[in-house]
């Protein structure tokens, strides 16, 4: 199967895009023939999606309406599938419990009114029950960094949908760590709201006086603008909590210190990549003017057991009695196993719990009059689909320790990438934690900080042949400090032949053009020079377009060599030619 564009685009790439395109209608003919191509590489990003006669109309009315004025005019966004959108049914990823809302959820309002098109509703773990991203009936959405590993959950579908660019931002839900890991697992922005800070009415609930609605972003700038959207205070939501009050309490002043675990209180579970990237990650920080001190969050660790391994489950099988234990053959044996277990916990552990809770949460407020801020890797590994698969329950709560804590002691935060994982490439992410009603002040450090965290000024190049991963030069990039991002395609207007049987030539066909399969690197900007001493001619260096319609730099070849070499433009790839000409032997 060919690949799909995957470059994420932020608010301002779909504002040009129907900007370059003259109105919103014609901007989306685009978007439907990328969901269309998404939908063949990634079938499990949706689970429900808007008809394309109700997008066009949708379309149609904010360019006759001459809603340009509106902040999100034609912005698309997809919505996680246990949030409520009027005319599209909301499932929980069980198909058994779908039901079909009359109106949206006031967070989802909210965005229509500011002019977005919701797109769809995106997959997730079942019932928002698990951190993985593959307890669904609906199938798994992609890594889309790597195939092999787990998407994170529960909100799978939002965080893919972002990280492929298919919009530039989505609505997930966060009760215990769902907005936050699939944001660092597919190397996007999560922001963890303040409890409270948006309406939670029209969402099935998990938790309900824990779940918060999350938004996945490629970048903090658009999430402040979203926060600015959507944080409303809902006097129909008993759980909703009066801002204005709250947001004068905590001033959006600059972060002076961060406060990060001693040493011995993290766990990245033996694995040496992630613990050195977030070393590498502490000596970015103490380049920015924030001073770093060491604290210790015990405190907040055995919280985070409260929530699964304390009474707190018993929450979420209140959410869910009736249909427990109506239709307990409909939910998957996982769901069920940790849903059930919410029948067991009695009267006197819940206040002996809530008890404990109250002396942890004091415990742990003595950290804010140390520091501003309290920075985590979001989780201390990343798991593969099969290991997940044979060890279902401990690998989903190893990944839930650093963030199970965050609504019990209700915090906000903000789950951000911090480099890349040697040698796979695979995202690594920090979340940075404050006090309720910070989110401003959070998300504003993000957007200051964020450009600390890259270790220098990189380029992305298109690569098609013996670069690739696996192939004789992968090395040749490593040496250089390139690291693979992600699978790619080009526009549907080039050409590959096969030079000498090591590799492709590829270039810009004037008819005749097709879509080729490429991988996206990432390489230090001053080894580009590097780079072009090492290929040899017909090769160099030249504007590669992508499906997307963007420009990256990329390999390829002068068009006259190539006369009499074979054209193996319709396999689709230098990847699909090798297996057939190893196919063939």
């Amino acid at each position: 199967m060919k690949s799909i564009a995957v470059r994420p685009r932020g608010l301002n790439d779909f504002r040009s895009e129907i900007k370059k395109a003259g109105s919103v209608c014609k901007a989306l003919e685009k978007w439907l023939e990328n969901l269309a191509e998404a939908d063949r590489h990634d079938p499990a990003i949706w689970i429900t999606r808007a008809s394309a006669d109700a997008l066009r109309k949708r379309a149609s009315e904010l360019d006759a309406q001459k809603a340009a004025h509106l902040p999100l005019f034609g912005i698309p966004f997809a919505v996680k599938d246990n949030i409520h959108v009027a005319g599209l049914p909301t499932t929980a990823a069980c198909p058994a419990a779908k039901q079909m809302p009359d109106a949206d959820a006031p967070v989802v309002g909210a965005l229509l009114n500011a002019g977005a098109i919701c797109l769809g509703k995106a997959n997730l773990d079942q019932f928002a029950t698990g951190l993985v991203g593959t307890r669904s009936p609906f199938g798994i959405p992609k890594n889309v960094h790597h195939p092999d590993f787990i998407p994170g959950g529960s909100s799978s579908g939002s965080a893919a949908a972002v990280a492929m660019g298919l919009v530039p931002f989505a609505l997930g839900t966060d009760t215990a760590g769902s907005g936050r890991v699939p944001a660092a697992f597919q190397g996007i922005f999560g922001w963890k709201p303040t409890r409270g800070l948006l309406s939670t009415r029209g969402v099935i609930p998990a938790c309900r006086s824990l779940d918060c609605v999350s938004v996945f972003a490629t970048n903090p700038s658009d999430l402040l603008e979203i926060a600015s959207i959507v944080s409303q205070f809902d006097p129909l939501d008993p759980w909703s909590r009066p801002i204005e009050h709250h947001l004068r309490a905590h001033p959006a002043k600059p972060l002076r210190t961060i406060g990060v675990p001693y040493t011995e209180e993290l766990e990245f579970f033996g694995d040496t990549g992630y613990e050195l990237c977030w070393r590498e990650t502490m000596q970015a920080l103490k380049r920015h003017e924030v001073e770093i001190i060491e604290v210790t969050i015990r405190a907040f660790l055995e919280t985070a057991q409260l929530l699964y391994q304390g009474p707190w489950i018993a929450e979420r099988y209140a959410a869910l009695k009736t249909f427990i234990l109506e239709k307990p053959q409909d939910l998957l044996p996982v769901t069920r196993t940790i849903l059930e277990e919410g029948s067991k916990p009695k009267a006197w552990e819940v206040f002996a719990a809530m008890d404990r809770l109250a002396f942890l949460r004091r415990e742990s407020e003595k950290i804010w009059n140390l520091v501003d801020a309290l920075c985590l890797p979001t989780t201390g590994t990343i798991y593969r689909k099969d290991e997940v698969e044979r060890e279902p329950f401990l690998l989903n709560t190893n990944l839930g320790r650093n963030t199970n804590f965050f609504n019990l002691l209700d915090l906000c935060g903000i789950a951000l990438p911090a480099g890349r994982r040697h040698p796979d490439g695979l995202p690594f992410g920090i979340t940075l934690a404050m006090p309720a009603f910070s989110d401003e002040r959070l998300l504003r450090w993000a957007i200051a900080t964020t450009p600390l965290l890259c270790k220098e000024e990189v380029i992305e190049l298109a690569v098609f042949g013996a670069h690739m991963r696996g192939l004789p030069l992968e090395k040749q990039l490593r040496t250089l400090g390139g690291e693979f991002l992600r699978e790619d395609r080009t526009a549907p207007e080039y050409r590959m032949v096969d030079l000498d049987g090591k590799r492709p030539g590829v270039f810009r066909a004037q008819t005749g053009g097709e879509s080729l399969a490429l991988e996206v690197w990432q390489l230090p900007q001053s080894k580009v020079g590097n780079l072009m001493v090492q290929i040899p001619s017909p090769l160099g260096l030249g504007r590669v377009r992508l499906f997307s319609g963007n420009e990256i730099l990329g390999f390829l070849c002068e068009p006259a060599p190539v006369a009499g070499c074979r054209d193996i433009t319709q396999t689709g790839g230098w990847r699909f030619w090798l297996s057939q000409q190893r196919a063939d032997q």
